[in-house]
């Protein structure tokens, strides 16, 4: 069924309310039923499709379906199985071509935005849902990938399984491939029914649809009010002040008028009579209700995440790998800057500017995973509106697949900044400098993933991030020492947050 409207109509506010994602300060009337009971928003008989799809760009087109699948489909399937479910969902959107292809991202290109839209759509069908919940499938398609894809929701929805999509401009091909149609404007039905039966609808209104005129579009243009204020330029423009001759069905009458007219005949039309007649059928029935429960444990949930993130971080050049080369060009650079300091008066004071210009250049990298943390959460974000799995879960997965890279990051950096600078001799010392190293990136990588979930711009989002790393930096003793810092704000509380400054304190007693 395909659901029309101008812009503003409430096309995706009314697929908002059938998925249950409304924002909670929004209210619905009335009920959601499906077989007569009432939808629970725990229920996993409905799959959405949004506008956006967002990816792992390292990914091939197989790897984001089979760990989309183990996270979705039920704990007790075994690999063999759960193949087959990926290998079906490939046959039937059409992605067998590009299975072994990787989406892209920034530095490498990937599949089409047409394969894009297919992967969304088959990532949302593999748990078999009853109902799929599309919003502008066709959005930034051209006409031979719009096509495409609605041809695959065709098949789809003739398997027995219901499909509403929101569709902003329809084709004359794509339009005759939908059996149902909702036209909304301003939040009004103005027609519910059969496809077929929707020009005859707006002819017996008195809006008759123009010879080898698109019916969609003439649909939009009897009801979409930017009309209004294109005839009026036309008109001012005209020397005759007449409208275009392919207008004239409109009978001086505004989009308005024509809307509130549309939206009285449809309220006494038989097709609003059927579709309340079936709704008090269905009412009636005594069916079970459908409800489509999978248990994914939250251990197998973990290691699908984790599997997946570490993969991503391993071939995205710029996750991690660059940034370790970054890493080990600034201890290179400071440990011939800072080389054999020693321990004589006169090096006091460079072996005290030492420890800001060592965590404070080592935690500013940190940065540089903002990008790649944002485009995480966005496919984490899709993932949690699906109910597959929690944040919990996400932010462990997340530091577990990290942990190679930061260990690594610690003991390269550590190890080479120690001995160069000459910091005090011992084993427990350097194992010291080492962990305190590590624990100062991890929990930066933290707060960064932090102001990643709550400012989804990115420039922004850096902006921010440098902000709070200065911020945590000027209580750190690494300016002024502690003892001279003011005591109102910061040194109570702001020496306490600061993270920097129990780093540059435990590195201070380490070299003592």
């Amino acid at each position: 069924m395909a659901l029309i409207g101008p812009s503003g109509a409430g096309k995706s506010t009314f697929l908002d309310a059938l998925a249950g994602r409304l924002a909670t300060n929004v209210s619905i009337t009335g009920n959601v039923l499906l077989n007569g009971t009432k939808r629970t928003t725990s229920s996993r008989d409905l799959s959405y499709v949004t506008q956006e799809d967002h990816f792992l760009g390292t990914l091939t087109v197989r790897e984001t379906l089979t760990y989309a699948a183990y996270l979705r489909l039920a704990a007790n399937m075994t690999n063999d199985e759960i193949d087959k479910v990926v290998a079906k969902t490939l046959d039937e959107m059409g992605l067998q071509e590009c299975a072994e292809s990787r989406l892209g991202n920034w530095h490498s290109r990937g599949i089409s935005k047409g394969e894009k839209r297919r992967l969304s759509i088959g990532i949302e069908i593999l748990t078999q849902p009853h109902i799929l919940l599309l919003d502008e499938p066709t959005s930034g398609l051209d006409s031979a990938a719009a096509f495409f894809v609605i041809s695959s929701l065709r098949s789809i929805a003739h398997d027995g399984r219901i499909v509403i999509c929101s569709i902003h401009q329809l084709s004359s091909e794509v339009f005759n491939l939908f059996d149902d149609m909702v036209i909304l404007a301003g939040g009004e039905t103005v027609y519910f029914g059969e496809r077929t039966k929707a020009v005859k609808f707006f002819e017996d209104a008195g809006f008759p649809c123009p010879t080898r005129k698109n019916p969609p579009e003439h649909f939009l243009r009897c009801i979409s009010p930017e009309f209004d204020s294109v005839l009026t330029l036309i008109q001012s423009k005209n020397a005759n002040n007449e409208a275009p001759s392919s207008w004239n069905f409109l009978m001086n009458m505004t989009t308005e008028e024509i809307k509130w007219k549309l939206i009285n005949c449809f309220k006494n039309s038989r097709q609003l009579a059927n579709a309340r007649e079936k709704i008090r059928e269905i009412k009636l029935r005594k069916e079970p209700p459908i409800e489509r429960a999978y248990d994914t444990r939250t251990l197998k949930q973990l290691c699908t995440l984790t599997h997946r993130s570490f993969l991503n971080m391993t071939r995205d050049i710029g996750y991690y790998w660059l940034r370790i080369l970054f890493y080990m060009l600034v201890s290179v650079c400071a440990g011939f800057l800072y080389l054999n300091v020693g321990t004589s008066n006169s090096a006091i004071l460079s072996r005290s500017k030492i420890d800001g210009f060592i965590y404070g250049f080592m935690i500013f990298l940190c940065i540089g995973g903002l990008p790649f943390f944002l485009e995480e959460l966005k496919v984490f974000e899709r993932e949690r509106f699906g109910r597959h799995y929690g944040e919990g879960v996400f932010v462990l997965s997340s530091f577990i697949s990290s942990l190679p890279f930061v260990v690594f990051i610690s003991l390269t950096s550590g190890t080479t900044l120690y001995h160069m600078v000459n910091f005090h001799p011992g084993f427990s010392h350097y194992c010291y400098f080492c962990i305190n190293l590590f624990c100062s990136i991890s929990v930066t990588e933290g707060s960064m993933l932090l102001v990643a979930a709550l400012v989804s711009n990115q420039l922004l989002a850096i902006g921010t991030s440098a902000a709070i790393t200065i911020l945590m930096m000027m209580p750190s003793n690494a300016f002024r020492r502690m003892i001279d810092i003011p005591k109102f704000f910061w040194r109570y509380p702001m020496s306490y947050i600061s993270y920097i400054a129990w780093s540059i304190q435990v590195l201070g007693a380490i070299q003592e």
